[in-house]
């Protein structure tokens, strides 16, 4: 097998520019952890250089065409290959519960998704990097006070610190994406178990952001706050004026009332 077809419903670009490779597989730090999972390898031109280094490289494929190029290919790879869809698969129990870190070109379709079950595991993955659309990559690093500031960046943030790292043109990938790519960094934060009800704060950011022209007074209608607390000065302003530690201290506040 010389070659994978690119499969366009699986959101499949695959990058040819070996120097990117690098680059990207040079993003992690390699502390604190032993076991490094890549997410949708392709035809592994980011595995070659994660197999190079001091970790054990698994990775995660849902296309079987993929799957046998990897076996093919990669003979370090054997016993190593998820076969699954990563959006699906419990982890609970993979690495024997160790942490790992979370690395990959990740199709552009679920890249949001992919993001948002990495904080699902926030307590197994001290650090996750990648190549994402863009504009998406921008979103998670992005700070209050912006159009691009929004539920990605204030959930990210929250438990992670994020770092926007290089852009990566269009013409390194076969089939061409319409788009630039990002490549960013998360470094999970020492006092990442936050004070207040980490599920409350989710769903603060997500009715908050749901309706963000208006002020958290209105778009937090629904939570049904007592009177008093929405008097609290924070409530006259809109969601991307809120930094995560504005977030963060609002969940206390509504808190507090719901006991």
């Amino acid at each position: 097998m010389n070659q994978v077809r690119a499969k366009k419903h699986l959101g499949q670009h695959f990058l040819t520019d070996e120097t990117i490779a690098r680059r990207i597989g040079d993003t992690l730090s390699l502390e604190g952890y032993d076991t490094v999972l890549e997410i949708g390898p392709g035809m592994g031109v980011l595995t070659k250089y994660l197999l190079e280094k001091n970790t054990d490289t698994h990775v995660i494929e849902i296309d079987t065409e993929s799957v046998d190029y990897l076996s093919q290919h990669y003979p370090k790879l054997h016993g190593k290959i998820l076969s699954k869809d990563f959006l699906k698969h419990d982890f609970y129990k993979e690495f024997d519960g160790k942490p790992f870190a979370i690395t990959g070109n990740f199709p552009y379709n679920i890249s949001t998704q992919i993001v948002f079950k990495m904080l699902e595991m926030r307590d197994r993955v001290p650090e996750f990097s990648g190549m994402f659309q863009k504009e998406v990559a921008e979103r998670i690093c992005e700070k209050k006070g912006t159009k691009a500031y929004g539920i990605l960046s204030v959930l990210v943030q929250a438990f992670y610190d994020a770092e926007y790292l290089f852009t990566v043109s269009e013409d390194v990938f076969n089939p061409p994406p319409k788009v630039k790519s990002g490549v960013l960094r998360l470094i999970r934060k020492s006092n990442y178990h936050l004070d207040c009800n980490e599920k409350m704060l989710f769903n603060v950011v997500k009715t908050a952001f749901n309706q963000r022209r208006k002020t958290l007074r209105n778009s937090l209608k629904s939570l049904n706050l007592p009177d008093s607390l929405r008097e609290d000065s924070i409530f006259d302003l809109r969601p991307e004026q809120l930094s995560t530690e504005d977030f963060i201290e609002l969940t206390r506040k509504i808190e507090a009332y719901a006991v």
